[in-house]
């Protein structure tokens, strides 16, 4: 559990992006983000992002939706703690997901900077595709 006791903005748009993807509400979480908004999840190139260079633009981000959430069955969020600083935010823990009869437990530290207007500017996740793998186990 978070041992903040003031509400940050970056860590309220952090939770808002995590019920709305809990929720499974697309447009509720890209309504989330600042216009010029990027996503890099997992950092680097990856099967969501083969070039490494982040889903950048509400376009961009709902197709990266489409890509990494839509096909789950759940996500789970479940972070020991969180850490503001300055317009960002760092939860550390783990993500869990569900998808096709297995689950995969992600653990990483996951950030979102904020703009002025309280939007997420970068949403980025530090995580090892290898690591999550190796959990990977029939639910």
């Amino acid at each position: 559990m978070t041992r903040a006791t003031t509400e940050h903005p970056a860590r309220i748009a952090g939770r808002a992006s995590q019920a709305a993807v809990r929720a499974r509400d697309k447009r509720a979480w890209l309504e989330l983000f600042a216009a010029d908004g990027i996503v890099e999840d997992p950092i680097g190139p990856s099967v969501f992002d083969p070039d490494g260079v982040g889903h950048r633009g509400h376009e961009a981000i709902a197709a990266f939706w489409d890509k990494a959430i839509a096909p789950t069955e759940s996500i789970e969020f479940i972070f020991g703690d969180s850490f503001a600083c300055g317009n960002e935010v760092a939860f550390t823990g783990l993500i869990r997901t569900r998808l096709g009869g297995h689950i995969v437990d992600a653990e990483g530290v996951f950030t979102y900077r904020v703009d002025e207007a309280g939007k997420i500017a970068a949403l980025r996740a530090f995580w090892e595709t290898e690591r999550a793998m190796e959990t990977m186990r029939e639910q």
